[in-house]
């Protein structure tokens, strides 16, 4: 594995101090169908974890409702004490069952589940938290509110949001600093262009979900395809070359259960896309969004 070095896709500080290596981990597939429950494989689970740190992977991004919880004891079996490695975990959904999600944004609820993720992940002070969904029954000030108590009292260092406009972001940066963004960005997705456009300008890492989308682009014949077989590469790595290539304030974190498709996936960091490739892709890409 010594060709596959998730360093090689570059560095970026959260928060302006915390460094860690672009091509991140997301580990909402260590969990049973639907998100739900175990594993099938949890070995497997527990394997793919413990290459990351050979891949050069120190950015690990879970949630307390994978499973629910599940992830993160998984997280913590495979890798405590974590060393270099950067485990950025949310709260905010509640789970009642497989694919079930449903805001939660209660203050006093928010601040339970920090402590619940500091206590399964092992750790005194969590790196990053991010705010899973901004709760729509709860005044939005009310929730970023917690979220600075949790940063005023130590037990985060950096605060993010998921799934957020650009008018929600400034609204959270009057009362706390935004060190994150996670919204679902690929290929194929751009809805969240002006929000990538706000994150550059003040610095603000943007962690795309869903980063390897590629939808008909990744047809035999279609120039994805094409431009895969020019790299000896899949669909998927030229899809996530593409992510880590488009800004580098992005922070990919592709998630599997498996070691041979996490290696598949950090393989994207040896492919370097030329110019004309790389905005070939985006035209496409954009032409597939709009008439999606």
């Amino acid at each position: 594995m010594k060709d596959l070095d998730a360093g090689k896709a570059g560095t970026f500080r959260i928060g302006g101090n915390i460094s860690v290596n672009r091509l991140g981990f997301g580990a909402m597939r260590l969990t049973g169908k639907g998100i739900w429950g175990d594993p099938a494989d949890r070995a497997e689970c527990l394997r793919a974890l413990r290459c990351l740190p050979e891949l050069g992977i120190n950015f690990i991004d879970t949630a307390d409702s994978y499973g629910p919880d599940v992830s993160e004891h998984l997280i913590r079996e495979a890798l405590h004490p974590y060393g270099d490695i950067v485990v950025a975990t949310k709260a905010g959904l509640v789970r009642t069952g497989p694919e079930q999600w449903h805001p939660v944004g209660r203050p006093e609820y928010l601040r339970q589940q920090a402590l619940m993720s500091l206590r399964f992940l092992g750790v005194s002070q969590i790196g990053l938290w991010q705010l899973h969904r901004i709760d729509p029954k709860v005044p939005r000030d009310e929730q970023f509110g917690a979220i600075k108590s949790l940063l005023d009292d130590g037990l985060i260092r950096h605060a993010g949001l998921s799934e957020v406009s650009v008018e929600e972001i400034e609204a959270a940066e009057k009362v706390f600093p935004v060190s994150t963004v996670q919204n679902r960005f690929n290929l194929i997705d751009r809805t969240s262009e002006a929000v990538l456009g706000h994150c550059e300008s003040n610095g603000i890492g943007f962690i795309p979900w869903f980063p390897l989308a590629s939808g008909d682009l990744a047809k035999p014949g279609s120039m994805l395809d094409s431009i895969a077989k020019r790299h000896n590469a899949v669909p998927s790595q030229i899809a996530l070359a593409w992510v880590l290539k488009r800004s580098p304030v992005l922070l990919p974190i592709p998630g599997t259960s498996r070691a041979r498709h996490l290696e598949e996936n950090v393989g994207a960091v040896n492919i370097v896309l030329s110019d004309e490739e790389f905005f070939a892709l985006d035209k496409e890409g954009r032409a597939a969004f709009q008439h999606a």
